[in-house]
């Protein structure tokens, strides 16, 4: 949903034949519950008149909502809308966990509104005592050195929205494309995942999966490269099956919650992927807390 709404924001402005366009530097924030969080946008022209500015709130699994008309002076000891003539900033009072999200803002120019390309604001500490992390990675193909590859982060049992990113070898790649599932409890699910050129998959690079939980705390991060290493021998074979089938449930259980709860037509089917097992021995995963917790 993610991709297909930054899309869409970049399309009204070019349909509109629009030279304003906004920008948020602040790709993600980290807050504590209680403090002030500012976010930032930036125009190319000036932004005349509070009654065109809004900003705009998208919470995992949800559609963006206007949390905030900056014409408006209703609760503005909670949100308050700071306008200069290139800028608008957004500040919000005693911030809970319950803000997290991507904040857009928008500027409404004739009948249309143009946005922003979004920051997203963590508050407080994502992870919970569910929360695990595992790193899915593409079946081997043998020779084949064609097409793409999938990887994903599947991040399970978190409160809010984490920070994920990708790296090869060292260089930090892109963020990826996310998409949620939540559960009853409200707890998300978050599958993170980049498509990479199987020529570069194959080239024995490490790929690693980097997730941090809050501002302070440590990231927990995973590590594979090709071909994956499997285990040899009866009881390891009975091990690596039992993981499959495991992993099979998995993935068909949360593509129908998917497909059931938060369809969405950009999302990508993940087929044919296992788990790196090598992972538990390869990788640093630590609790992202400020020492009040043990490895997970």
């Amino acid at each position: 949903m993610k991709m297909i709404f930054a899309e869409y924001l970049l399309l009204s402005s070019l349909v509109l034949g629009v030279q304003l366009f906004l920008h948020q530097t602040q790709r993600i924030q980290f807050v504590e519950v209680g403090d002030t969080a500012k976010i930032h946008c930036s125009s190319t022209e000036n932004l005349e008149g509070e009654s065109n500015m809004f900003w705009y709130l998208r919470r995992e699994g949800e559609k963006p909502t206007c949390i905030k008309h900056c014409l408006d002076d209703q609760n503005v000891s909670k949100f308050a809308c700071k306008h200069e003539t290139h800028s608008l900033t957004l500040e919000i009072n005693n911030v809970q966990k319950t803000e997290s999200g991507i904040y857009y803002c928008a500027y409404r120019y004739s009948s249309y509104l143009i946005f922003g390309n979004g920051s997203t604001l963590i508050v407080g500490d994502s992870y919970t005592k569910s929360s695990w992390v595992m790193l899915l990675v593409p079946f081997p193909h043998g020779s084949q050195v064609t097409g793409t590859a999938n990887l994903a982060c599947v991040i399970h049992g978190v409160s809010s929205p984490v920070h994920v990113s990708w790296s090869v070898s060292g260089e930090l790649q892109e963020h990826g494309l996310t998409h949620s599932l939540k559960a009853k409890d409200g707890s998300l699910t978050l599958i993170n995942h980049i498509s990479i050129p199987m020529d570069t998959w194959t080239s024995g690079k490490n790929f690693t999966c980097e997730i941090k939980f809050n501002s302070s705390g440590n990231s927990v991060k995973k590590s594979t490269r090709y071909p994956a290493a499997h285990p040899s021998g009866c009881a390891s074979q009975t091990v690596r099956y039992a993981v499959a089938m495991f992993l099979g449930v998995l993935l068909v259980s949360l593509s129908l919650a998917w497909s059931h709860c938060c369809s969405n037509p950009g999302s990508t089917a993940y087929a044919q992927l296992e788990f790196d097992s090598r992972n538990r021995n390869q990788s640093t995963e630590q609790r992202p807390v400020k020492g009040k917790r043990g490895k997970s």
